[in-house]
């Protein structure tokens, strides 16, 4: 009940059905609900299992075609405080994809900002705006809004991945848009590096020709073997007494747009996080929700007042403002994406470490 009501009176139920024929809602009754003390969102930390994930994505390749109509053969993770949406949170989407051996999904287009993250496999190559792009594990593939795509298998085992979205956010704020393109995909050709790449994924060098800033990163594929290396010398550098890591243990690299250094896409910020056997981060509190995946390791997960073990493949999520701590068993290896861009621009951002603001 909140505090400070008036009196109950004949006068003041006379009162309320006025308001709510005039579909109005006094604040006074209301405003714990939308004003808390602190973030109080409708979303819970929950965590997937990769092994019961997959083989419920190899039952849909069973049963599922893939083509236009169906567009996609992905399965959503559906956050248990959000009524049965298929959003893991607010403002996130992150599904897991499947595509059989030939099998091709058709090309199309929309407003909302995607990406992909291999956590195994290899054999597809994703085409975006007529670039072939192959995608391994490791890899973190990015298709921003209104860039046509679409997939093709050319292996002969079927694969998945994690495909993350800012579907919540764009179809809240009524800004979507969404274009069919060709059945088959533009371009059949398995290039080992994308023209996106060939351009832009040389470390530290920017092409002359490039000069204007992009909304979205130019680069199509940031591979794996480059985010192992930075997070294997950052590492490397604890142990010669150097600075680098981000605390004791805990090397991290953030996925970053050449063209401005701000994050890949406006709404969506991408990381990559090590820690060594046996550390342990220390509580972290940060506006805004974010997914998290297990690559590689075990360890244990801790989000408000739940725990989890968690090895490879795993996903959970984290609420806005919700404590999270992980723990390493063996070394951890966990791709992490969050909505923390729009809050940034908003200047609704706020982080705790520790306890401390």
């Amino acid at each position: 009940m909140t505090a400070n009501q008036p009196d109950p009176s004949p006068e003041l139920d006379e009162l309320y059905r006025g308001f709510a024929e005039e579909l109005l809602v006094p604040l006074w009754t209301e405003i714990g609900d939308l004003m808390p003390m602190s973030p109080s969102p409708a979303m819970r930390p929950h965590a997937w299992r990769w092994k019961t994930l997959l083989p419920l994505a190899e039952k849909a390749g069973e049963l599922v075609p893939v083509g236009r109509g169906g567009e996609r053969r992905a399965i959503a993770l559906a956050n248990p405080g959000l009524g049965g949406a298929p959003y893991a949170t607010p403002t996130l989407w992150a599904a897991i994809q499947y595509l059989g051996p030939g099998e091709n999904a058709p090309e199309h287009r929309h407003t909302q900002n995607a990406f992909r993250f291999v956590v195994e496999g290899e054999g597809v190559w994703t085409v975006v705006n007529g670039d072939p792009v192959a995608m391994r594990r490791g890899d973190f593939l990015l298709t921003p809004g209104w860039h046509f795509h679409g997939h093709h298998n050319t292996a002969s085992e079927p694969m998945a991945w994690i495909d993350g979205l800012d579907i919540p956010f764009v179809h809240y704020t009524g800004s979507a848009f969404f274009e069919f393109g060709p059945e088959q995909v533009s371009s059949t050709e398995t290039p080992e590096r994308s023209r996106a790449e060939r351009l832009w994924a040389h470390p530290g060098l920017r092409p002359v020709s490039q000069t204007a800033p992009a909304v979205n990163s130019p680069i199509a594929a940031y591979r794996w073997e480059h985010t192992d290396a930075a997070l294997t010398d950052q590492l490397a550098l604890e142990d010669e007494g150097h600075p680098g890591v981000v605390e004791p243990g805990h090397a991290a690299v953030r996925f970053t747009n050449p063209t401005t250094g701000g994050d890949v896409m406006p709404t969506i910020r991408a990381e990559f996080h090590r820690l060594r056997a046996g550390a342990e981060t220390a509580p972290r509190q940060e506006v805004g929700s974010a997914v998290w995946q297990v690559f590689d390791g075990s360890g244990t997960v801790r989000v408000g007042d739940q725990e989890w073990t968690v090895d490879h493949g795993d996903l959970f999520v984290v609420p806005s403002w919700a404590e999270v701590t992980l723990a390493a068993d063996t070394q951890l290896d966990l791709f992490r994406f969050s909505d923390t861009p729009i809050f940034e621009r908003l200047h609704a951002d706020r982080v705790r470490v520790g306890g401390q603001r």
